[in-house]
């Protein structure tokens, strides 16, 4: 028998006799049955409602102690009790072509039992968005947790001749190196300590892997288990060769030998634990790398960047994994800075000064944990921050700021950073834009920007016009010296060569002759625009006041730089505060307030006096209530001038208070704006089969009377919008994994009118409209949900982008401002007539989606904080005001892909078929040894006549 077919020779035996014991079998149906009943029942799939299949893997270290101890327990030990170990022994061929093919075998023994286990990730796939990469990653991580248990087993069987001691050693030894790194063990020493026994712990490694990051530290540790117990194995094996009592030279060497490679593996590890780079991330989108928009805004960095993370040696056990995740994420920013990034870590409670300066400088304070443990319930304060430095601006990060949490069915939590990149990226972003404030706003120019002023002549202005121009010019002139040519600035007369220009931009931006109230008679022109190759911004002038047109002419020019920080004028609807407190009297944004002001100026805005901040690089109006003329006119104007209007307006709200549910009619006052621009909201909800779950309150009828209580039912009026209903190709939505629309109403957009229009939202075709205005759901006697059920049913938009020429609706209306509201002195009546083509209205028709009730509520249904609303709608600001660097890495997270709505009697049936595939492809198994063992004994008969004969 040649050496190089031993090993393949030996694998082919021990599979044949692994299937042919009753036992062996046993061991694999119980592997696959624990497997899937930890995934359905112990972790709650459908309860979970996430879309992956990270329960599974969460058990799998410890599954594969057990499957791993019953493979390999009678290897060699059976060998050894049977007396064929000395036949082994005495061949002349080297001891490691019989360990390798035992290793074979176990191995492809491993392979089926996982391959069991594919229906379960091939069915999620199916009826939701997986992220395939950590998948992968989780079944390779499997594969090499496997084969290091299999080296263990083999090791300890060749130490025994017994099985069952076999079993029970090997289980206690995995189950040793398993718990080292576990946070049960970690949590009894601090940081460094325990993340010295995670890297030393075959289940941290594993959970590093199944993330989706392949990072070489954790291959290579794998390996080298393998390789070391291998090696112990063949040593082990050797040794029964050697005479009792003798100590030769090559007893010596070899001895030596198996050391010295065992010491090279080792250090090998302790050199590749300084390699932090060497990884790849298979997650979409990769979540746990540095990737193109941050490299971006690195590039950036004209100072040098601090990023420095404070983290305590002892803090609570959920958190102390995800430290080593962000050290290696934070590293990935020194090294793509290229040497503008300096990165510090640091324990503050080992550095008092650097404590006391992050308590008073940076405001960074220690957070109080509750911990338990079976003995006392007690309270640890430690640090979990990151702060970003650039020059004298700063920004910190808590871990609220970096987590994101789900609750169980079993009532445990389940942490893990949220999307850890785009938090510091973001933080990144706002200290380098907040530094560059402070200087030149020409800094951030790239191309030269012209002041065109469309002014009359001086003989036609009135006083205080003329007085607003020359000032203006003066500053103009000196800006313009200032600029290094990046501004210029010219007038022109519209009445000059018989009025040409004054038609020209009348048509093409709607700008009308000017009059005063005193003199109606007299016309005259006073329009400001600003323009560069890519986009025209016309300065507001309706108030002409001196003081202010600096930072009018300021706030204009930043919209032609990158590197400030935009500013949103944001309309909520007023709520009194009592009542808000009881969630009466309307829908609050208070969640929606704070989330802009991480990433943008906000202006709280009353359009009152008809106009809209002059900063103002976007106009969003949430939830409008009977907006006055005068508000419409400023949204007009704004929209008018080529401005952004972001509007959220549906006819309808929801009142949630005291148990009851009440829908209300939510009038916003911009019914005939947006009719004249052939746009129209249905008075009507939108009902939908693929709806999101909502602990609602329930009225349960039961003979003449109604009880109330509290259920999680599948709301059809919480429509779950996923892929084709999000556009996948607009930069809005295309990174949105699921978005859920409560309580939305129809949009119908008049497509003839020359304008683009693009949906980003659409109900799915099973989705209808109900005018009913009974919204609480009611049981019948059956104990079955009764809504009002359309017959036809079809794709509905409840979000558009409508982007062209608009024209102004107070057109041939009396002006709508008084002279009160004008400043003092002559008022000037100017109305834009009309929008220049890069003019939009980004509509969403619901009040309710972004409320802080309504998505509070569905964190109790998810179980987890739900933002998808806030991403769609701070998605939608950084692609109105072309800031999208953001918009590409906001929508990463971990919970954030989830299940769609399914009947009981749906999830039962994926539930039997899961099962029924895993065991059907063993019966499979079964078949195929059964007919291969069939063959065998024909052989050997045939083999046996024809000797016989001969």
């Amino acid at each position: 028998m040649s050496d190089r077919g031993i090993a393949r020779r030996v694998a082919k035996k021990e599979i044949r006799l692994f299937f042919s014991s009753p036992v062996a079998w046993l061991f694999l149906v119980s592997f696959v049955g624990a497997s899937l009943f930890v995934f359905f029942w112990v972790e709650s799939f459908f309860a979970r409602n996430i879309a992956d299949v990270r329960p599974l893997f969460e058990w799998m270290p410890r599954l594969l102690i057990f499957l791993s101890a019953a493979i390999t327990m009678r290897m060699w030990s059976e060998e050894r009790r049977t007396g064929t170990l000395e036949h082994v022994l005495t061949q002349p061929v080297a001891l490691w072509h019989f360990v390798l093919g035992k290793f074979r075998a176990c191995f492809f023994l491993l392979l089926l039992a996982l391959f069991s286990t594919l229906p379960l990730p091939i069915t999620v796939a199916l009826i939701a968005d997986l992220d395939w990469g950590p998948v992968a990653a989780a079944y390779l991580a499997t594969t090499l947790l496997g084969g290091a248990y299999i080296s263990i087993g083999l090791y300890v069987s060749a130490r025994t001749d017994n099985s069952i001691v076999s079993l029970i050693g090997t289980v206690a030894l995995c189950g040793f190196v398993y718990l080292l790194g576990s946070s049960t063990v970690a949590g009894f020493f601090d940081s460094n300590m325990a993340e010295s026994l995670r890297l030393l712990g075959s289940g941290s490694r594993f959970d590093s892997i199944t993330r989706g990051v392949l990072d070489i530290r954790d291959l290579v540790y794998y390996l080298s288990v393998i390789a070391i117990f291998l090696t112990l194995n063949v040593s082990a094996l050797e040794k029964e060769r050697w005479a009792r009592g003798a100590a030769i030279k090559r007893h010596m060497q070899w001895r030596f030998l198996i050391l010295l490679l065992i010491g090279n593996i080792l250090l090998t590890n302790v050199w590749l634990n300084r390699i932090t780079n060497l990884r790849i991330d298979l997650t979409e989108g990769q979540l746990y790398s540095i990737s193109e928009p941050t490299h971006e805004f690195l590039e950036k960095l004209e100072e040098p960047l601090l990023i420095r993370g404070y983290f305590s040696a002892k803090t609570h056990p959920l958190l102390s994994p995800l430290v080593p995740q962000l050290r290696d994420l934070i590293r990935e920013y020194a090294v793509a800075g290229g040497g503008k990034v300096r990165v510090e870590f640091l324990d503050p409670a080992d550095e008092p000064e650097m404590e006391k300066e992050a308590n008073d400088l940076y405001g960074i304070q220690a957070t109080p944990f509750q911990i338990a443990d079976r003995y006392q319930s007690a309270f640890m304060s430690s640090y979990f921050n990151i702060l970003v430095k650039y020059g004298d601006k700063f920004e910190t990060l808590g871990f609220t700021d970096l987590i994101e949490a789900k609750t169980g069915s079993n009532a445990q939590a389940e942490v893990l950073l949220r999307n850890p990149e785009f938090d510091i990226t973001r933080a990144i972003k706002n200290v380098l834009y907040s530094y560059q404030v402070a200087g030149d706003v020409f800094d951030g120019i790239d191309e030269q920007v012209e002041l065109i002023a469309y002014v009359s002549a001086d003989e036609l202005l009135p006083e205080r016009l003329l007085n607003y121009k020359n000032t203006i010019r003066s500053q103009l002139n000196d800006l313009e010296l200032e600029s290094q040519g990046k501004f210029t600035v010219r007038f022109i007369e519209p009445e000059e060569r018989g009025g040409v220009v004054a038609e020209q931009i009348a048509q093409q931006w709607g700008f009308k002759p000017m009059v005063t109230a005193l003199d109606s008679d007299r016309e005259f022109f006073f329009y400001l625009t600003l323009a560069d190759t890519r986009q025209v911004v016309q300065l507001p002038t309706d108030q002409f006041n001196e003081d202010h047109f600096e930072a009018q002419l300021e706030a204009g020019l930043k919209r032609f730089a990158s590197g400030f920080t935009k500013t949103v004028s944001l309309l909520v609807p007023k709520v009194n505060e009592k009542m808000a407190t009881h969630h009466l009297g309307g829908p609050t944004f208070i969640n929606l307030e704070r989330l802009i002001t991480q990433d943008y100026s906000i202006r709280m805005e009353d359009l009152a006096d008809g106009r809209v901040s002059p900063e103002a690089d976007v106009l969003a109006v949430v939830a409008p209530h009977r907006l006055t003329r005068q508000q419409i006119f400023a949204i007009d104007q704004f929209l008018m001038r080529g401005g952004t209007l972001v509007l959220v307006s549906s006819p309808y709200s929801v009142e949630l208070a005291y148990g009851q549910m009440r829908l209300q009619e939510w009038d916003s006052g911009l019914g005939d704006w947006l009719g004249h621009h052939g746009i129209e909201i249905g008075k009507s909800l939108i009902l939908d089969e693929q709806n999101a779950p909502f602990p609602s309150p329930v009225i349960r009828t039961s003979g003449n009377y109604e009880f109330q209580n509290v259920q999680l039912i599948d709301y059809p009026y919480f429509i779950d919008l996923r892929s084709p209903g999000l556009a996948a190709g607009h930069p809005v939505t295309s990174s949105l994994p699921q978005l859920t629309m409560a309580w939305a109403s129809p949009l119908k957009v008049d497509k003839t009118r020359g304008r683009k229009v693009t949906t980003l939202l659409r109900s799915s075709a099973k989705s209808w409209l109900s005018r009913s205005t009974e919204i609480m759901p009611e049981l019948d006697e059956q104990g079955e949900l009764n809504f009002d059920s359309g017959e036809l049913k079809h794709p509905i938009d409840v979000g558009v982008v409508v982007q062209g020429r608009f024209e102004s609706w107070f057109v041939g209306k009396p002006y709508p401002l008084t002279s009160s509201e004008e400043s003092s002195g002559p008022s000037i009546n100017t109305i834009v007539e009309h929008s220049p083509n890069s003019a939009r209205i980004i509509l969403y028709a619901s009040n309710d989606f972004l409320d802080d009730q309504i998505l509070k509520v569905v964190v109790t249904g998810a179980g987890t904080q739900y933002i998808g609303p806030l991403e769609l709608f701070m998605n939608t600001l950084d692609w109105a005001v072309r800031d999208d660097a953001l918009l590409k890495i906001r929508s990463g997270g971990s919970f954030n892909r989830t299940l769609p709505s399914m009947e009981r009697k749906a999830q039962k049936v994926i539930e039997n078929l899961n099962y029924a595939a895993s065991f059907l492809f063993l019966l499979l198994l079964a078949a195929i040894h059964r007919v291969r063992k069939i063959l065998r004994r024909r052989h050997y008969a045939k083999a046996l006549c024809a000797s016989g004969s001969a």
